[in-house]
């Protein structure tokens, strides 16, 4: 299993093609609980990101 961490664009980008397949109906009905669980993982990435970045902003607007 590869480590390397994904970037938010790439977890993005994943979670809307991941959206874009089960919208549209093309999600193999074997494959919807994967798709389903992946996009639960990336959208944990995206929000422990967007929460980190909040937080250094925060920390960097008061020291100002």
């Amino acid at each position: 299993m590869e480590t390397k961490e994904i970037t938010y664009a790439d977890a993005l980008a994943e979670l809307e093609e991941i959206l874009r397949s089960i919208e549209s109906g093309s999600a193999d009905i074997d494959t919807l609980s994967t798709k389903v669980t992946r996009a639960t993982e990336l959208i944990k990435i995206c929000r422990a990101r967007l929460l980190k970045v909040e937080s250094e902003v925060k920390e960097i607007l008061d020291k100002e």
